[in-house]
């Protein structure tokens, strides 16, 4: 798979992606209890052949249920998402990032010690 995750993928397949990895293993009529103003579950059906075909899920057979689950895990989804927000919105960025993510006023004084741990880390790291 080439490029970022959400660049290779539509709006509707991006959503089904975000239940999918919300969910973990899950089926077509899973997905479509969590799908805002959801199509019709044939739609849904179509959409997760395509994902397959593209290579974002692959499914097992549980009955009759197809199971689908992300053919990437967790970490490099989220290294992909990231990316493509870094990229589409900050310019390549990470200082824009984290100075948005600061700006939010969502994080706790938990967040802000953990943000300078990893911060020290780093630096740590690239003395060596």
């Amino acid at each position: 798979m080439t490029g970022p995750l959400h660049a290779q993928l539509s709006r509707r397949e991006t959503q089904i992606m975000d239940v999918v990895f919300q969910l973990g293993e899950t089926t077509a009529a899973e997905i479509l209890e969590h799908l805002p103003d959801p199509p019709s579950y044939s739609a849904v059906r179509a959409l997760l052949t395509i994902l397959e075909d593209k290579g974002h899920l692959s499914h097992r057979r549980d009955g009759t249920r197809y199971v689908y689950a992300p053919t990437m895990d967790n970490e490099q989804a989220q290294q992909s998402a990231l990316n493509h927000l870094l990229k589409t919105f900050f310019s390549g960025s990470a200082s824009q990032v984290v100075a948005a993510l600061l700006s939010t006023n969502e994080l706790s004084p938990e967040d802000l010690e953990e943000l300078a741990r990893l911060i020290e880390q780093v630096r740590n790291e690239d003395e060596k």
